[in-house]
């Protein structure tokens, strides 16, 4: 399962780099926080499905408790583009699984908001 590198936005702009999705899946390194997503885009004619698993099916979030997460399931329409998240640690791991329905034409970006200040 291939490793697809975050890339984090920055204040003068970012132009990210765009893998394409492999049939085997893909994963990334998933740091602490919330601020991690992806952009799919899908070129091919017909609608492809895009599942990241949860890791835990419950979790617990300080000041709030205890949480179920199911996996995350999105549709992306043919020759659209989606972005998925943010997908935290607590429920998806620091490397989370991401599986697609195939692979036709998919390309993904990891991106992350990097913490300021």
């Amino acid at each position: 399962m291939p490793t697809i590198s975050v890339q984090n936005l920055v204040e003068a702009g970012l132009s990210p780099t765009y893998a394409s999705a492999d049939a085997g899946g893909d994963t990334f390194a998933n740091a602490s926080g919330e601020r991690s997503f992806i952009h799919v885009k899908n070129a091919d004619a017909s609608p492809h499905t895009v599942t990241i698993a949860a890791n835990s099916a419950a979790y617990n979030i300080p000041g709030i408790g205890a949480l179920t997460k199911s996996d995350i399931e999105v549709t992306v329409p043919a020759g659209e583009d989606r972005f998925i998240g943010p997908i935290p640690v607590s429920a998806f791991g620091t490397a989370p699984d991401i599986q697609y329905d195939a692979v036709t034409d998919v390309t993904i970006a990891v991106l992350r908001i990097p913490q300021t200040g």
